[in-house]
């Protein structure tokens, strides 16, 4: 029974840390990437742009740091 649980909990993890990348990609990777590169559509960079994404990489990391808590019940 145990293997069953400890690989759930992995899976269950797995798809939060899923979540948590998708976070970060979206609100500060593509942002920060597409003024790198001179988009057109890119956000203008100002201070409400930083703080859009310190918050979605914030937001990411809160979500990571849930996934690791999730291991935790990992049995022997």
């Amino acid at each position: 029974m145990n293997q069953i649980h400890n690989e759930q909990t992995k899976l269950l993890a797995t798809g939060v840390n899923n979540v948590a990348v998708a976070c970060i990609v979206t609100g500060f990777v593509t942002p920060i990437s597409a003024m790198g590169v001179g988009a057109t559509n890119a956000p203008p960079l100002g201070l409400d742009t930083i703080g859009f994404a310190v918050a979605w990489l914030l937001a990411g990391s809160g979500i990571h740091w849930l996934a690791r808590r999730t291991l935790q019940s990992l049995k022997p």
